[in-house]
């Protein structure tokens, strides 16, 4: 059984953690903005999905609604025309919805990064405690990720996350919130950009071909090219094919995938444990 008190305590650091890193989580959102307003507007009309034949950012200059009414999010339906937050309950190109886009491109990896380092605080302040919690999920207590992963503190501290955005830049209209985010994602650009230079090791040749078989069987049924908004899917079957990380990551340039995706992909793969 995990002991009560220690799972209490280090959700409460978690959320300390976050508080302190409240405008780091503002920047990157800011910088992930960056570029909605170019894109072509959708909604759905009676199940649909259909181009409004305008752009997000002309919709939202003309102070029209820009979330999607019939599979938008009831907690962002009551937002400002144009804000960030109507721009959350948006749809794409592909149906989903911008506000799930964000959960998975924002939110998860910044909150995976403030548990680790909520954890490596209290590994460093009270070593003893830290072991006690490790030895409680079942983790070795050297291993951050893995004690972080097993304590479950990610998901509540989601939520917490999402409220403290949109309490900050929610009712902000959308170019305000990407003029703000553009230095940050010439610098998130210039990291992808460096990161796609310098790849991971291929797996061994002899091994390869098999991998990659494997990869292709697992999204045999998606359509080609495979778009962003199935990233998680794609990452789910690959892995249920027993693809490990490096791998995973080795096969990615061979599979047919929309640029977005393969980014997406990509990043959610060097997540992995190695």
């Amino acid at each position: 059984m995990v002991g009560v008190f220690e799972i209490d305590e280090m959700a409460l650091l978690t959320r300390e953690v976050l508080r302190e890193r409240s405008a780091a989580l503002v920047a990157e959102t800011c910088a992930w903005a960056v570029g909605t307003a170019d894109r072509p507007h959708h909604t759905r009309r009676r199940g649909r999905l259909v181009a409004t034949g305008t752009t997000v950012g002309v919709r939202a200059e003309n102070g029209q609604l820009l979330g999607d009414e019939e599979t938008g999010r009831l907690d962002l339906g009551d937002a400002r025309p144009g804000s960030f937050r109507d721009a959350l309950n948006m749809v794409d190109a592909e149906g989903g919805l911008y506000a799930d886009r964000f959960d998975v491109e924002v939110l998860e990896p910044f909150v995976q990064e403030t548990c680790a380092l909520a954890g490596e605080r209290l590994r460093a302040a009270r070593p003893q405690a830290w072991e006690e919690l490790a030895d409680d999920v079942g983790e070795d207590p050297d291993d951050v990720a893995a004690v972080v992963r097993a304590g479950e503190w990610e998901a509540p501290l989601r939520i917490v996350a999402e409220h403290l955005v949109l309490a900050a830049i929610g009712d902000t209209p959308l170019a305000v919130v990407e003029a703000e985010g553009v230095p940050l994602s010439l610098v998130r650009a210039a990291e992808g950009i460096a990161r796609r230079a310098a790849p991971a090791p291929p797996a061994p040749p002899a091994e390869i071909a098999g991998v990659l078989f494997l990869a292709r069987a697992a999204v045999a049924g998606e359509p080609a090219p495979i778009p962003a908004s199935a990233a998680d899917r794609v990452l789910a079957a690959l892995l249920a094919e027993g693809l490990e990380r490096d791998e995973v990551l080795a096969v990615l340039a061979d599979l047919p995938l929309e640029p977005d995706a393969e980014r997406d992909l990509r990043r959610l793969a060097e997540q992995l444990p190695d």
